[in-house]
């Protein structure tokens, strides 16, 4: 069967190509010369162009839009690179919506990443309280009122934090009428920047609000800026200072030598501090403390000097008033109770020296209120001021003779051989008022003295303790009869005795096991948690029963059993702390109470280090505390001991802080670690301004020096809320727990449990 014929696509004139060229030789091609065939072909032909048209340009949009996606690409990386490097968020607006869409480079670190976008509520993105600001201020940009819209605000970042954003946008969309229908812009973090402008401004109303006179000066010791106390202070205007060399306030009484020197210290140390003269404008000079500082670029390199300056002429002048005032008596010119200790320890120190003797007479003017009552206060002081001019000219200007207050005087008799030299004064005292006292008036009076006499060292090695039986002395000369003098026998004073017996006992203390310890939890605020423990001791006597720390501690001390007796304490204590830490308590310190002996005789850190190693407590658990005036007395030597303290891993607390006399200047070179307001301040804080202000600045110079603070003797809940206010790190006293012993104290601690939130933390009841 044969195959039928394909069929021609183009019939005519294609059909008689067919034919033609399979009828004829290959090479042998004949145009059509039929219309119609001709028509089909030139329309074939337009097709094919069209067809290559078309596909052209497809091919032209194809790479059309790659390109403008390529420019979208790469526009979306220069605006990736631009919001990492600069920070900042771009973001759109949706009035109509009221939808925020944000946009961010999703990493933080590297330009790499994607773009992150994130639609919101406003209200869900803005803080509650900047929410209103921000819809006035996109109200008054859409009514037309502001040309841009400009805001600072705290939005939620993506952990949840509020951070402080400056946005700043403009209308990107409008409807037919133009009313905007989008904004959009940036947004940058600026909480470092509101944060150190915030510091710049405190820094500044500080400076300016400062009483103290400051100066900033260049390299050069020209003045760069002053403050308005340095302007009041000196007398100039600010036009007068700013630009001129500070030799500009050097005073006459110093050298030009003088002001080089110092200069030059500032130079090569980097400060100075002291007293010098200067000269105001107009040529008033004044006595100047000046701390100098310098202050330096990141690099190190010197940028300015700082001087602070305080005028403390009339201070100084106040000070040599104060200190007649604190040694002399008003009345009399006489030395006072202060400086007659004073000098009385001196002379103790001599005749230890040089192996002498030292009387004290104590004197009171017999009958004296009788007189002073029947003639008048005016009258009493004239006898007074006669009395004392009196017995000077009789013992002679070499003796001190003081005035204790009232009608008492005390003359110090020194380098004497035998005790018999003491009564001979005492006589001859006697014998002066015989003659009667001659007052301003021309009136006499006669008066006569009563004189009881102590010796050193017969009856005593120290001062308080020579006038203490010089009074019993003068006493009983009193009821001989009066007009006489009694030397001080045992016999005199039954409470005398009374502590001899009692010191006796305190030697057998520790062989008798009567003394214990109890101890007083500490609470941190913050946590609501039990820190630590202070110990304290107590004695109960078989003989003399409960016996108060105050009465037998000083007794210790000036036996020198408190060094045996401060042991033992410090042993037990860390025992006792010990035997809770294994009972799951590892967290707990304890503080113990070292006396000034403990510091200062004998090799405390070495009995310290001992104890530690003996329990195999670490040095972390254990603090000592030791009084500010015991730190105070000699601040020099007590730093180096307690750097040895702080060598062994000990911390280190003053206690009772407030109650002494505390150079800042020490206490920043002590290495001590904790403060312990002294409860005096702390039980009136919720009722005296002056004891809430000295608390919260108590605390606020521990904090600055980087001490914790504990506040002791809190007793009300008013007082707690008080103290975690100022962020006082821990309390202790009566509000928490009475000192408890070491069984009812470890309950007490087990069993705290403190409520969730630390402003309702309530004292548990002590077992």
């Amino acid at each position: 069967m044969s195959r039928p014929r394909a069929r021609s696509l183009l019939p005519g004139a294609a059909g008689a190509y067919t034919r033609d060229h399979m009828n004829g030789s290959a090479g042998d091609l004949r145009v059509p010369t039929n219309p119609g065939d001709l028509q089909l072909l030139v329309a074939a032909a337009a097709a094919s162009v069209l067809l290559i048209a078309l596909l052209f340009i497809i091919l032209r949009r194809r790479q059309s839009e790659r390109s403008y996606v390529d420019r979208l690409r790469d526009r979306e990386e220069r605006l990736k690179l631009a919001l990492w490097a600069t920070g900042e968020r771009y973001w759109a607006y949706d009035v109509v919506a009221g939808k925020l869409h944000r946009l961010a480079a999703e990493s933080r670190e590297t330009p790499t990443g994607d773009l992150a976008e994130d639609v919101a509520d406003v209200g869900d993105v803005v803080h509650p309280d900047d929410l209103p600001m921000v819809r006035q201020r996109v109200e008054d940009y859409l009514s037309g009122h502001t040309d841009t819209f400009l805001a600072e605000l705290r939005v939620a970042d993506a952990r949840g934090e509020w951070v402080w954003m400056r946005a700043r946008g403009r209308a990107v969309a409008r409807d037919a009428q133009g009313h905007i229908q989008r904004i959009a812009g940036t947004a940058l973090n600026i909480t470092g920047t509101r944060a150190a402008e915030r510091e710049l401004r405190i820094s500044s109303e500080v400076l300016r609000s400062m009483n103290e006179a400051v100066a900033v000066i260049d390299r050069n010791f020209d003045f760069v800026s002053v403050n308005p106390a340095f302007l009041r202070m000196t007398g100039y205007d600010e036009e007068d200072v700013i630009g001129r060399n500070s030799s500009l306030l050097d005073s006459l009484q110093h050298d030009t030598a003088f002001y080089q020197h110092i200069r030059e210290q500032i130079r090569r140390k980097g400060r100075w501090n002291g007293e010098i003269w200067q000269r105001r404008k107009d040529g008033e000079e004044f006595l100047c403390q000046i701390e100098s500082s310098t202050v330096y670029d990141k690099n190190g390199q010197l940028i300015l000097y700082v001087a602070v300056l305080n005028d403390i002429t009339q201070q100084k002048r106040a000070e040599q008033e104060l200190r007649y005032l604190a040694n002399f008596d008003t009345l009399t010119n006489l030395p006072n109770r202060s400086l007659l200790s004073e000098r009385l320890s001196r002379a103790i120190v001599r005749a230890h020296r040089e192996d002498n003797r030292i009387a004290v007479l104590f004197l009171d003017l017999d009958r004296f209120k009788d007189v002073n009552d029947s003639l008048g206060h005016a009258a009493g002081d004239r006898i007074l001021r006669a009395a004392a001019a009196r017995l000077q000219q009789t013992v002679g200007m070499h003796h001190t003779v003081a005035r204790l207050g009232g009608d008492e005087f005390t003359v110090v008799l020194e380098n004497l051989e035998a005790p018999e030299e003491a009564d001979r004064v005492a006589r001859e005292i006697i014998m002066a008022f015989e003659a009667p006292l001659l007052l301003d008036d021309r009136r006499e009076i006669a008066i006569s003295p009563s004189i009881g006499i102590s010796l050193y060292p017969d009856h005593a090695h120290v001062p308080t303790e020579l006038l203490k039986q010089a009074d019993t002395a003068m006493y009983q000369a009193k009821a001989a009869g009066r007009r006489t003098f009694m030397r001080y026998d045992d016999a005199m004073d039954v409470v005398v005795r009374q502590r001899a017996t009692i010191s006796g006992a305190l030697r057998k203390v520790l062989d008798r096991g009567e003394l214990r310890l109890v101890f007083q939890p500490q609470l941190a605020l913050a946590e609501g948690r039990i820190t630590g423990v202070e110990a304290l001791l107590r004695w109960h006597s078989d003989e003399h029963g409960e016996i108060p720390p105050a009465d037998f501690i000083p007794m210790a001390e000036e036996s020198g059993l408190i060094l045996e007796i401060g042991e033992w304490v410090l042993r037990e204590a860390c025992l006792t702390l010990q035997r809770w830490r294994q009972h799951g308590l590892t967290d707990l310190t304890v503080s113990v109470n070292v006396s000034v002996l403990q510091l200062l005789r004998g090799d405390f850190p070495e009995v310290v280090s001992r104890v530690l190693a003996d329990i195999a407590l670490p040095p972390s658990a254990l603090e000592l505390e030791l009084t500010e005036s015991v730190l105070m007395a000699n601040a020099e030597h007590t730093a180096a001991k307690l750097q040895a303290f702080r060598e062994l891993g000990v911390s280190l607390a003053i206690d009772d802080f407030g109650t002494g006399y505390s150079s800042l200047a020490y206490l920043k070179r002590l290495p001590i670690t904790t403060i312990k307001i002294d409860k005096a301040f702390i039980g009136d804080l919720t009722h005296d301004p002056e004891d809430a202000a000295i608390t919260s600045t108590v605390i606020t110079m521990a904090h600055s020096l980087g001490l914790n603070v504990v506040a002791e003797g809190v007793e009300t809940e008013a007082q707690v809320r008080f103290l975690r206010g100022q962020q006082c790190d821990e309390v202790q006293g009566f509000w928490l727990s009475q000192p408890l012993d070491a069984h009812a104290c470890l309950a007490f601690i087990r069993n705290w449990r403190p409520a969730r939130e630390p402003a309702t933390i309530q004292p548990v009841a002590a077992p």
